[in-house]
């Protein structure tokens, strides 16, 4: 709970917005950058990338490059990344389940 600890950087990329929907994609299966973004309604391409990179800071997502002309890059999870993901798609599983339930405090928000 310390307002100095690392993890909560690390909280902060995986839970955020595009980073939880990053890693239940990938957890089907490796992905090209374009096509993380088609799956994923509303992302920039700028948030995307930034997304990506502190997944893979935190050894999350492993990207890989393939030395080709054009460019050929796929990005997937780690084994950490799996553990994290499979955390993230219960939540987003509770949320889509309970959503009527939530949704009825937003009239009386």
């Amino acid at each position: 709970m310390a307002a100095e600890c690392p993890s909560r950087d690390v909280l902060r990329r995986l839970t955020g917005r595009w980073g939880m929907l990053v890693l239940v994609v990938l957890a089907d299966g490796p992905h090209r950058f374009s096509a993380l973004r088609k799956r994923i309604g509303g992302v920039s391409e700028r948030m995307l990338a930034q997304t990506l990179q502190g997944l893979e800071g935190d050894g999350m997502v492993k990207r890989h490059d393939f030395h080709t002309v054009p460019p050929h890059v796929e990005y997937a999870l780690t084994p950490l990344g799996v553990e994290a993901a499979e955390r993230v798609h219960a939540l987003l599983g509770w949320i889509e389940g309970a959503l009527p339930r939530i949704a009825e405090n937003w009239a009386d928000a």
